[in-house]
């Protein structure tokens, strides 16, 4: 099958492909922001947390905070399974087929690693963000199925500040020292 479109029209095309900052990255940042969570992008962190400064695989979002990471993953780039998202192109299907295999390859390692690292790493699917903007004009965004999601992985790593516990003071005896002069 013959692509319909040139050359330098398909690279054009490839090279509008983002790899930061895409629509269902940004949705799952503002969400996290309305939750009131505070985060980092793209994988920095203070070096004491990684040597680098840069979490391996590059998560999308870090909440250092957390010790969490969250990687918002294109169905199509890391073939989310059994969606209809993951196609395969009809033309070079053999380049595509290694292409998506690296990806898939790479992201169970890095996950392995940050796992080894003592990071918690929660992974959200394109489909899910584009079904949450749908759900989110009928519900209120804290209510929706991935802001639930969101905060029922992140519960374990958080502390009820609503009702804090008084605070218990020690006051003792002590000599007036000034009354003897």
């Amino acid at each position: 099958m013959t692509d319909r479109i040139s050359k330098e029209h398909r690279s054009w095309n490839m090279s509008r492909i983002r790899s930061t900052d895409t629509k269902p990255e940004v949705v799952v940042r503002k969400l996290l922001h309305v939750l009131g969570y505070r985060f980092r992008l793209h994988g920095k962190v203070n070096k004491r947390l990684c040597n680098t400064g840069i979490l391996p695989g590059k998560p999308d979002i870090v909440l250092a905070k957390y010790k969490t990471v969250i990687f918002v993953h294109g169905c199509f780039w890391h073939r989310h399974k059994e969606c209809k998202r993951t196609t395969t192109p009809k033309t070079r299907t053999e380049f595509w087929q290694n292409k998506f295999s690296l990806n898939v390859k790479n992201d169970k390692q890095n996950l392995q690693i940050l796992k080894a690292l003592g990071w918690h790493v929660i992974t959200i699917w394109e489909c899910d963000v584009l079904s949450f903007i749908k759900e989110a004009k009928d519900l209120s965004v804290k209510k929706t199925a991935i802001a639930q999601y969101l905060q029922s992985e992140l519960l374990p790593f958080t502390y009820d500040q609503s009702n804090p516990a008084p605070a218990k003071l020690v006051a003792e005896n002590t000599k007036d020292y000034s009354a003897g002069k």
